[in-house]
């Protein structure tokens, strides 16, 4: 409906000769000034010098012609244009949403296009902790909206094999398994305290005995937990619902010359330097401190030169567009990273990086740790088991990325409308309950019958209507900002909506059959919008609580 009326505006605009500009389109805040308020007068008055209710004065006697969408067109304040949009238009969208059903809310706006998200990335070093939680559900929800808006998606996890980190699991688990022969054998100081390094120490020696004692060959172990760490961090996410489609090793960087052949281009370009046997990027000044190291003394590559070789394997992939969502850990280093690659000669317009803060987990006043080299952990798995998967995967997504969050588990397991997703499936599973009633009561199905829009012509029903229209917009607007919890906010005012409509309007009346079966399709249009964004955030519907 929205974008209907910013046409019709930009039209006329047009019509009148006045410059093409930017303006707002939006709900007043006092809804009797009308349904949208536009400051487009006071936008073109700026750059015409002319007063600029005249301006909406003649825009709006333009806008008044078009007498079967808009009921009232009015100048007020300084210059802004109010628009009462006449109830028949929300009407009519009843329609729609009934037609389209499961695609109300998409667009094909990226029809043909390819994205590629890159999300949760944890190294394989152990089970995902619940701080991992926050990442991995704002992906789930990432991928969903890009694909409602046309993208073809490639879920990717990306991961560092080739670090320290990997050697020091592996020196864990062999001292485990030393310890089964000799519990006084040293731990290493940077070792994983797990109760799953001890798992694997003991599954090893199950199968291999002893004839791996004292080797001095501990990749057999790196190897081992490696795996049994991504079976369990899969059988996580897989509860979530999530499936990666690519899972990119940066061996393979090494291994196919990507990071050998980056570091020839960065020397044959200039952009590097030698010092103290290290190569360092000449880093604009304008933009950074001071040059950053790329290459140690020792050799080895810091983490800054294969995260650039991998974003422009990336690029050469032929993605239209590559997301990244980071922890706020790296809100400082990928613009390092970034700088790397337009220096190697790529367009890193096409990158969107998403920073999300961190997350404070309590259970009643006392928090909860997550340290992975502690043995005392709070995994991922351990909320889900807690919480359920939904109320998990809707508290991550619930307020915006760059804001900490805090996450009440106690909250998450309450079953009343404290609760914001109980709130949210609550609505939906009450309108299966209608349905189911209203098939008792009548003794057939008769939400399938024909319906006269006119018996929705009242108050409740309209503004219910209203916000109904708004959903493929708000999908819109997300799914360019990537910010999923605005369809949360979205939502909890389409269930408020309702359930003050339910209240004040009696669905199921034996006495009047063509009222009921009106607003039926009126329920059903809520369930299916409902439905829909949950979709996207990534919960079930259920049909009863």
């Amino acid at each position: 409906m929205k974008n209907k009326i910013a046409q019709i505006l930009k039209d006329t605009i047009s019509l009148k000769n006045y410059p093409e500009v930017g303006f707002s389109l939006e709900p007043p805040r006092n809804k009797s000034f009308g349904d949208l308020s536009t400051n487009a007068a006071l936008i073109i008055a700026k750059k015409v010098g002319k007063n600029p209710r005249e301006i909406a004065a003649v825009i709006s006697e333009t806008l008044s012609s078009y007498s079967d969408i808009f009921t009232s067109v009015d100048v007020a304040g300084a210059g802004f244009i109010n628009l009462k949009i006449n109830d028949n238009l929300y009407l009519h969208t009843l329609t729609d949403i009934l037609k389209e059903g499961r695609n109300y809310g998409k667009n094909k706006n990226n029809l043909g296009k390819k994205a590629n998200l890159e999300w949760v990335s944890a190294n394989p070093t152990g089970p995902l902790h619940a701080g991992h939680g926050r990442q991995v559900c704002l992906g789930k929800s990432i991928a969903n909206l890009l694909e409602w808006s046309g993208y073809e998606v490639t879920r990717e996890y990306y991961y560092n094999d080739a670090g320290n980190q990997m050697n020091n699991l592996a020196k864990s688990v062999f001292a485990r398994y030393m310890q089964i022969f000799d519990s006084s054998f040293p731990f290493p100081e940077d070792g994983y305290h797990g109760g799953y390094i001890k798992e694997y120490a003991e599954r090893i020696y199950a199968d291999k005995k002893d004839s791996l004692k004292n080797a001095e060959d501990v990749s057999f172990f790196k190897e081992f937990a490696e795996k049994a760490n991504f079976e369990r961090i899969k059988n996580t996410l897989e509860t979530l619902g999530i499936k990666h489609d690519v899972f990119f090793s940066e061996t393979e960087l090494y291994r196919n010359g990507d990071i050998k052949n980056l570091l020839s281009d960065f020397k044959a370009k200039g952009v590097t330097r030698e010092e103290d046997g290290a190569v360092w990027l000449k880093m604009d000044r304008d933009r950074f401190q001071k040059d950053k190291v790329i290459v140690k003394s020792t050799g080895e590559p810091t983490y800054r030169l294969p995260d650039m070789s991998y974003h422009i394997n990336k690029i050469k992939r032929g993605y239209d567009y590559i997301i990244d969502i980071f922890g706020s850990d790296h809100g400082d280093t990928y613009k390092e990273v970034l700088y790397g690659i337009e220096k190697a000669g790529y367009d890193t317009s096409v990158i969107k990086v998403i920073i999300h803060q961190m997350v404070t987990f309590k259970s009643g006043s006392e928090s909860v740790r997550m340290s992975k080299r502690s043995d005392n952990v709070y995994y991922l798995d351990d909320l889900i088991k807690d919480v359920g998967a939904d109320a998990t995967q809707f508290f991550f997504v619930m307020r915006a990325a760059n804001t900490h969050l805090d996450f009440d588990i106690e909250l998450a397991k309450e079953q009343s409308d404290k609760n914001p997703v109980y709130y949210l499936q609550y609505a939906h599973a009450r309108i299966c309950g209608i349905f189911r009633n209203a098939e008792l009561n009548f003794g057939k199905d008769i939400s399938g019958s024909e319906f006269d829009l006119k018996k929705l012509a009242e108050p409740g029903a309209v503004e219910l209507l209203k916000v109904l229209s708004r959903f493929p917009e708000e999908v819109e607007s997300v799914s360019e900002t990537l910010e999923p919890h605005k369809i949360i906010n979205y939502l909890n005012i389409a269930a408020e909506t309702f359930h003050k409509f339910y209240h004040d309007n009696r669905v199921l009346d034996a006495d009047n059959i063509d009222t009921t079966v009106a607003r039926l399709k009126l329920c059903e249009a809520v369930r299916t919008v409902l439905r829909n964004g949950f979709e996207i955030i990534g919960i079930s519907a259920p049909e009863r609580m």
